[in-house]
């Protein structure tokens, strides 16, 4: 699945079969629903999903949650519009769940 194909997905009412939780909570928050998105980036312990989770917290306006977050997934604080992040974070990781299915 490419980016296009994955922000048309948020049309459904829930996110594609088998999507990895990192990209879920993607999903979840760019549905506007940040509680079921925080929910999903909680659960999942990889560096993903804490990249996931630190985007979240900027969403949500709290930036030193957001950076122990940026700590975890071993990242950079980001200061890119929101919308830019979400892209680039879902780009990132979209490629990476499509090389690990081939």
């Amino acid at each position: 699945m490419n980016l296009d194909a994955f922000k048309a997905a948020t049309a459904e009412a829930h996110p594609p079969e088998g999507l990895p939780a990192a990209l879920a909570a993607l999903w979840w928050i760019k549905k506007g629903d940040w509680e079921q998105a925080h929910s999903t980036a909680q659960a999942d312990p990889s560096k993903q999903g804490a990249w996931v989770h630190a985007h979240l917290h900027r969403v949500e306006g709290d930036l030193d949650n957001a950076g122990y977050w940026y700590g975890q997934a071993a990242r950079s604080r980001c200061t890119d519009p929101l919308d830019e992040e979400w892209d680039r974070i879902a780009a990132t990781l979209l490629a990476s769940a499509s090389s690990a299915v081939t």
